[in-house]
């Protein structure tokens, strides 16, 4: 079944959710971070920050010249004050982002939207890079 303008756009927009949803989840856990490895913790979280920032303006631009209008709403927020949970709960959320990316990929194709789909595989790399960071963190964890 080919797609519609309409089910990009809602996906475009459970998209921008999702970006919301990290930036105050990575907010949140920055602040959370505790032990021995809090600085570093603290240090990652916060540099995520920008990049999913960035990651928002263009979903929600892009919604608008195609039409839409951009929500408001994030996806909910787990918490947790478990270090090794905090990664993980990144990883999930990064591997979801990165699904949801390659989905909305093919529905721009099918749309003949050659630069959304360009554009998109840019933010599939640097949510790839995240979960790849996150996993070498990760990799032999101690506590």
């Amino acid at each position: 079944m080919a797609t519609t303008m309409e089910e990009l756009l809602d996906g475009l927009n459970r998209d921008l959710s999702a970006e919301y949803q990290a930036v105050i989840t990575y907010r949140s856990f920055a602040s959370l971070a505790t032990g021995p490895y809090r600085q570093e913790l603290r240090q990652f979280f916060e540099d995520e920050i920008p990049d999913e920032l960035g990651h928002a303006q263009f979903l929600a631009d892009k919604i608008v010249a195609l039409g839409g209008t951009p929500t408001t709403e994030a996806l909910p927020v787990t918490l947790t004050r478990d270090n090794r949970e905090m990664l993980e709960i990144a990883h999930r959320a990064e591997s979801e982002t990165i699904e949801r990316y390659e989905k909305r990929v093919r529905q721009a194709e099918e749309l003949g939207l050659t630069a959304l789909k360009v554009r998109l595989e840019d933010l599939i790399v640097d949510e790839t890079d995240h979960k790849e960071e996150i996993e070498r963190r990760l990799k032999n964890w101690k506590e």
